[in-house]
């Protein structure tokens, strides 16, 4: 088994040179034969890796412990989700998982556009395929899964495995790493049609729609990756939250602020053939900035409670980073006459500036959260002493930033291109600003006099107000006209433009999680030992412990807590927060026990018993407000993502129409 997994991934390597070179070759001599044969390599690249990646899988579902890798990453006793998740919980396998996922993606681009961008895709071919080789080159070379325990020319097994990481047996890890690598390795494939477009020198910008589409597919994937793995550090590392500002959750954001930038102002470039430098560094800065983030976690360069341990791969992704931006940087700075805008920005009262300005702002969150990340090992490299950049740092820099950005999904959608006037700035924005100004007098009112927390709630409703203004002007002509119901007309409304309207839908979800996000000013904690039978009070809730039980079963020995949970003298719920004891890999982790509710949730951590002797239960308790509005907040996102990606009615309507009739002029007269 072990010599078929090495053998199919050596054969994958081969193959992606062979598809760089038959590309490359077959499209400066012209011949269409060698190209085609370099895509058919793709092809068979995706069947190599998928049949090395099934190995693998069964290795782990079998327990085979003659492979390092499984006798690393789990053990008999595991769930059956979790060994399959041992697939990409260690580094060599995660590794694979991305040169899989990069396959797959090869070969889907390869196949939906051969009869599409020919000029194009032999570079975008073998731009795909130079990411693939390093990949490979990494798992078929440096770090393979597939290396076996050996005693001197004996390959050996163990009777059991370590097991995986105790932090990550749980449901969102299951999904949470792949679905951000779809995000990940995703961004290839516009940068590699940005590439292709500045090679060729491509005059039309047809292929910006399709790396538009592709953007926005691996966006939905990455902002889905960060939410779940929020959720994830939420439920299961105990410390209460859902963002540390670790280097490696900042290391997944990173690319997801470029790309959104990205998703922003490619409409200028479609609609009014500007900004084209600016799509182009931004589509380039997205991929480069996911190597990086693939860096971080598996370099050993920073700390982490995300990273695998310090590898001697550090050094390769270094030399495949510093010829990504070295290339990148020369075609842009070769092509800057072939990007030129077409137009001009005409007034910074209009729809192309407040798209600019959200450009920079992006960019300087992107670079506030990327200098804050590498400023410790920066320190370390000139001063020898590593200097430490905690969350106050970025909550201070990027608080603001985020309710200016906050302000612009406000204002963007609803100002006119080219220039506005000062009558169509007071129909469009009077009542969503009495709406932003009235929730803040009511809310200082009520007594909250957290500066940013007002102003945070108070542009929620101003954003909130301008979108259900746009759903509700639009569904009343259609309704007018149709006499449909209301619900009816916002669909109808949404589907004859749901690129526009469902960017409204993702908007508003933006909106909900910063009614989330906005909860964590009002935040409260309570650490305390208490004996069994003992009370205590946190907010408006009464907790008692009311007992402590242990027991244990095949992969775990555990403790639980029985917390009663009073208001105003009744009981109302109660909680039984668990820590345990992995037996494989002798290490311990939490299972929290939370109370979700829409105004707030209470958690409660059980730490173990006090080390006094005293047999007194370690109880770490949070009240937070609002953090529900984040996941509902994400759901809604993600629906308006999906929106997005359907075509609209009105444009679907008129190429069918033209396609009708192409085919009827083409018809033979029957006489």
């Amino acid at each position: 088994m072990e010599n078929l997994g090495s053998l199919a991934i050596i054969l994958a390597f081969c193959l992606s040179v062979y598809a760089i070179v038959a590309s490359v070759t077959g499209k400066i001599k012209r011949n269409p034969f060698l190209v085609v044969s370099g895509e058919r390599a793709v092809y068979a690249i995706w069947f190599l890796l998928t049949f090395a990646s099934a190995l693998l899988i069964y290795a782990l579902l079998t327990s085979d412990f003659r492979l390092a890798y499984v006798a690393g990453h789990s053990n008999r006793s595991m769930p059956l989700l979790y060994k399959f998740a041992a697939w990409w919980g260690g580094q060599e396998g995660s590794l694979l998982l991305w040169a899989w996922i990069l396959s797959t993606y090869s070969a889907i681009v390869v196949y939906t556009n051969r009869r599409r961008f020919r000029s194009m895709m032999p570079y975008v071919t073998a731009t795909l395929m130079v990411t693939q080789c390093f990949f490979l080159i990494l798992i078929g070379f440096i770090v393979s899964p597939f290396e076996v325990l050996a005693v001197g020319k004996e390959v050996v097994g163990v009777a059991d495995g370590n097991g995986l990481n105790p932090l990550l047996q749980h449901w969102a890890m299951a999904i949470h790493p792949p679905t951000l690598y779809l995000g990940y390795v995703g961004f290839a494939v516009p940068y590699a049609f940005a590439m292709a477009s500045l090679i060729t020198r491509q005059p039309g910008d047809a292929w910006i729609h399709t790396t538009r589409r592709w953007t926005l597919i691996t966006w939905g994937f990455q902002s889905a990756g960060i939410l779940l793995g929020a959720g994830w550090a939420y439920s299961v590392l105990g410390w209460g939250g859902y963002w540390g500002w670790d280097p490696v959750e900042n290391a997944s954001l990173l690319p997801w602020i470029t790309a959104t930038a990205f998703l922003h102002s490619v409409m200028m470039q479609e609609k009014k053939g500007m900004m084209k430098v600016w799509n182009m560094v931004l589509v380039s800065a997205t991929f480069i900035l996911c190597i990086f983030g693939t860096f971080l976690t598996r370099s050993g360069v920073v700390s982490s409670v995300h990273a695998f341990a310090q590898s001697p791969i550090g050094t390769w992704f270094v030399g495949f980073l510093a010829l990504l931006i070295g290339a990148t940087a020369y075609l842009i700075l070769d092509r800057l006459d072939y990007l030129k805008s077409e137009a001009r920005l005409e007034s910074v009262v209009s729809r192309e500036s407040a798209f600019l300005f959200n450009n920079l702002i992006l960019l300087a969150s992107c670079f506030a959260v990327l200098w804050g990340t590498l400023f410790p090992v920066i320190s370390e490299a000139f001063t020898g002493e590593k200097i430490s950049v905690d969350a106050p740092f970025f909550n201070r820099v990027n608080v603001p930033i985020g309710l200016f950005l906050l302000f612009l999904t406000g204002i963007g959608p609803l100002i006119a291109w080219r220039r506005s006037s000062l009558e169509s700035l007071k129909r469009a924005f009077l009542w969503p600003a009495v709406g932003g100004v009235a929730t803040a007098v009511v809310l200082v009112a009520a007594g909250v006099r957290h500066f940013y927390a007002v102003m945070s709630l108070a542009l929620c409703a101003f954003v909130a107000w301008t979108i259900f203004q746009e759903f509700y002007k639009g569904s009343r002509a259609i309704r007018s006209r149709t006499g449909k119901n209301w619900l009816a007309a916002a669909v109808e409304l949404t589907h004859r433009n749901t690129r526009r309207y469902g960017g409204y839908v993702v908007h508003m979800g933006v909106v909900l999680m910063f009614i989330g996000f906005t909860g964590a000013a009002f935040n409260k904690d309570k650490t305390v030992e208490v004996h069994v039978g003992d009370h205590f009070a946190i907010g408006r809730y009464e907790l008692r412990v009311a007992d402590i039980n242990s027991g244990e079963n095949p992969n775990y020995a555990w403790s639980s807590a029985e917390v009663e949970v009073r208001q105003n003298g009744k009981l109302i719920d109660r909680l039984y927060p668990e820590t345990r004891f992995y037996k494989s890999s002798r290490q311990g982790a939490s299972e929290v026990a939370i109370r979700r509710r829409l105004h707030e949730d209470l958690y409660l951590n059980f730490a173990g018993l006090s080390e006094d002797g005293d047999n007194k239960a370690v109880i770490q308790a949070y009240v937070f407000p609002l953090v529900s509005w984040i996941w509902i907040g994400f759901w809604v996102l993600m629906a308006g993502t999906l929106i997005c990606l359907i075509p609209s009615k009105t444009r679907f309507q008129f190429a069918r129409t033209e396609i009708v009739g192409m085919v009827k002029e083409h018809e033979p007269v029957r006489q």
